[in-house]
């Protein structure tokens, strides 16, 4: 094989990287920030970044990161907002790769993005209002609104405060979900009498530097006497629902009982959650207590809902309950193909094990349904492997011929492990480029010919054909005349 084909072939080889960088940047960073020296962090020369056509590749999410090749630094591309990427999540960070080519390598690279206090607690309405029997029993609870701040960690909510505090005091109460519910307990009785209207400020804090606040207005009309509230049957309902189910569908029903006669033992239930999407999800029957799926659930956005529903008789009494709803997962997701990098040609002298494309498959449905493998036919010269997680190469598997077939057209499905399985397609055309490999071959090992004495130089005598089963100039055949003498004669 001569250098140009070595050559080729080392063009061809492929390098998994085995380690990943990491990096940190708070949110909010202007356009251009310097992030990571990562040619320096991955031991490349920033030659080898130009020569390689480095780029970053995100998969099918959005390009916050670039890379300056000429530099061989990270740096900001586009506002990075915590809040907007990560939602809800505490622990914020950017995946990408970054791909070089001749030789291929990819690189796993993170980009932790830190909170800053750019979001101050806020309270959906503006004010909230009670009706509460001057007959309430001290310690009687009454769930108020929670505020929302978007910040993690010390930067979010960290408490409430309750001015007055001549009647109620406040109580917190840590949920499932990380949040705090927050109760106003009746600590001293009311007297419609004395005063039929109160008017308190609730404030919530958050814990960063400076810190943030926000407040809403409570009003409390003072009722007479009503001297049974409602119960509910329980105080915590659970229920599961799959992603897919239709709007309507009965999620459970909630039940409350009020020892009250007529108009004051009247229940009506209602839904107090405000801070996020649930009112929008589910609603319930106000006189029967039913929950019906209201909008869509999907599991790879949220897999769990926490429902605060609140039980009121007619006389301003109240008694509240959780309902917890646990979202089932579907296979609802077709596998996505990427296509990282690929050859369009390889010459047909290339040794088995040569990658010639690498592909990135994203599920987002969990455990089985998100589980991908990926497969080709079998009956051409190429193989599929897993390289890491979601992470496939094609390869060659055996010796290519371009004389027996010179473009293989790869089909790659990519199926789940769902019942039943998902799957997609992508079709790959790969050229099989032609090297020298073959001798011009004559139509005949030898040639007999008669001709008559004393003839003119320049007679022609027999023609000879060679065929080459090469291509274009490696097919182009030409004929010498070994020197030769008979009877002493050229």
């Amino acid at each position: 094989m001569g250098l140009l084909g070595l050559l080729f072939i080392t063009l061809l080889c492929f390098i998994l990287a085995s380690g990943q960088v990491s990096y940190s940047v708070p949110e909010e960073m202007p356009r251009g920030s310097f992030v990571g020296d990562i040619a320096q962090d991955l031991g490349l020369d920033v030659e080898r970044l130009k020569s390689g056509k480095a780029r970053i590749y995100t998969g099918d999410n959005a390009e916050y990161i670039e890379l300056d090749k000429e530099k061989g630094v990270l740096l900001v591309k586009d506002r990075v907002d915590r809040e907007a990427i990560c939602t809800e999540t505490a622990q914020c960070a950017l995946h990408f790769q970054i791909i070089l080519e001749n030789p291929m390598e990819f690189y796993s690279i993170t980009v932790e993005v830190t909170d800053v206090n750019d979001n101050a607690p806020i309270f959906k309405r503006g004010e909230m209002n009670f009706r509460i029997s001057e007959s309430a029993v001290t310690g009687t609870a009454f769930v108020l609104e929670q505020a929302i701040d978007l910040d993690v960690g010390k930067n979010s909510l960290q408490r409430y405060l309750l001015y007055p505090t001549d009647n109620f005091m406040l109580k917190l109460q840590n949920q499932v979900d990380g949040g705090k519910m927050v109760e106003m307990i009746l600590e001293k009785p009311l007297d419609r009498e004395k005063k039929d209207h109160l008017s308190l400020v609730l404030t919530a804090v958050d814990g960063g530097e400076p810190q943030l606040s926000g407040s809403v207005q409570i009003h409390v009309n003072v009722l007479d006497s009503n001297d049974n509230a409602p119960v509910f049957t329980q105080k915590v309902y659970k229920s599961t629902i799959r992603e897919d189910s239709s709007t309507g569908t009965v999620v459970i029903k909630v039940s409350a009982t009020d020892s009250d006669e007529e108009f004051n033992a009247k229940i009506s239930y209602s839904i107090l959650n405000s801070v996020d999407d649930v009112s929008e999800i589910f609603k319930i029957n106000r006189e029967s207590g039913e929950i019906k799926l209201a909008g869509n659930t999907d599991y790879e956005k949220k897999r769990l809902y926490q429902l605060h529903v609140q039980a009121s008789d007619g006389g301003g009494l109240t008694d509240s309950c959780k309902v917890i709803v646990e979202i089932v997962d579907t296979n609802d997701n077709t596998p996505a193909i990427n296509i990282m990098s690929k050859s369009t040609s390889v010459t047909e002298d290339v040794q088995p094990g040569t990658v010639v494309t690498i592909i990135n498959t994203l599920d987002p449905d969990s455990d089985e349904n998100g589980k991908v493998r990926c497969k080709i036919k079998k009956d051409i010269p190429f193989s599929i492997s897993t390289t890491s997680n979601n992470f496939f190469s094609i390869v060659t598997d055996s010796q290519l011929d371009r004389e027996k077939e010179s473009e293989y057209n790869i089909t790659v499905t990519c199926s789940d492990e769902g019942v039943p399985s998902l799957s997609s397609s992508v079709t790959l055309t790969l050229q099989i480029s032609d090297v020298n490999d073959n001798a011009p071959v004559f139509e005949r090992s030898s040639y007999e010919a008669y001709i008559v004495e004393n003839n003119t130089p320049g007679l022609s005598i027999f023609t000879v054909k060679a065929t080459d089963a090469d291509w274009n100039q490696n097919a182009r055949v030409s004929y010498i005349l070994e020197d030769s003498s008979v009877n002493g004669v050229p």
